[in-house]
């Protein structure tokens, strides 16, 4: 189940990416920009950084911080119910688990008890195991157009911010430092309280260097949206899985004592 999960989060990121690969990416967004992509994602979202930007003296840096935060916090339900369908599906692992040891067998009529048995755990338990994907179908077209939006919006690159300039990489490769680590933290405690597998357990490492990789390169207008957006995923989470993840520091902390 967690291996379809993940070959469908992948193939849903790819098909978006794609698309939106494909929507003018290295040209400026402006309201004359066509296209559904432009219009409805890119643009509005080009504007709102603009107009922050303005209520803060021209201030581009602090726009980025401020409207990271507002897009969080409007996904912050579509989180949470994400969140929930997780907890759920690891909850009925178990029983999942010995439905599967009992109908091993590959032969066609074993498998479709296998099914008939498996949905009515679902059913059971309310558990809808692609409940998980939809709230991500929701978030990936919007995070994905405000990173169009930063890279497209010309007058981001035209100003500085703390160190550095938002147009350029940073030159002492503090914010992809940071960007990595924020990374690392997020997912090391959203996977607290889940069995260890080794696809998460590579894209525990696989995700953080890859961040590295891009922020080092690409202008640090992006790699201060990540940070941002990183830390308050790591509180989102902690405030949300709270009990989980205290649970599993409790109990390695007994397994240690014994």
């Amino acid at each position: 189940m967690l291996k379809r999960r993940i070959l469908i989060i992948s193939a849903l990121i790819g098909l978006i990416l794609l698309l939106s690969g494909c929507a003018q990416v290295n040209d400026p967004i402006t309201a004359e920009s066509t296209g559904f992509w432009n219009k409805y994602f890119v643009y509005p979202l080009s504007w709102l950084i603009t107009y922050v930007a303005e209520l803060f003296g021209t201030n581009y840096g602090l726009a980025i911080i401020v409207v990271t935060l507002l897009i969080r916090f409007a996904l912050l339900p579509l989180m949470i119910k994400q969140t929930k369908s997780s907890k759920a599906m690891q909850a009925i692992q178990p029983e999942l688990k010995s439905i599967r040891e009992k109908y091993s067998s590959k032969d066609q009529a074993t498998q479709q008890k296998l099914q008939q048995e498996t949905m009515q755990l679902f059913q059971k338990h309310g558990v809808n195991p692609l409940a998980g994907c939809f709230p991500l179908i929701i978030q990936m077209p919007i995070l994905i157009g405000f990173y169009h939006a930063i890279m497209r919006t010309s007058a981001i690159a035209d100003h500085q911010f703390l160190w550095f300039d938002l147009g350029n990489p940073d030159p002492y490769y503090i914010l992809p430092i940071v960007a990595g680590v924020t990374t690392f933290i997020q997912q090391k405690i959203t996977m607290m309280g889940m069995d260890n597998n080794p696809q998460m357990a590579m894209m525990l490492w696989l995700m953080p260097i890859m961040i590295v990789v891009f922020a080092i390169n690409f202008p640090a207008a992006l790699s201060l949206y990540w940070v941002v957006g990183n830390i308050f995923m790591i509180v989102q989470t902690y405030l949300i899985k709270g009990p989980d993840i205290r649970a599993a520091q409790s109990g390695k902390a007994g397994g240690a004592k014994k």
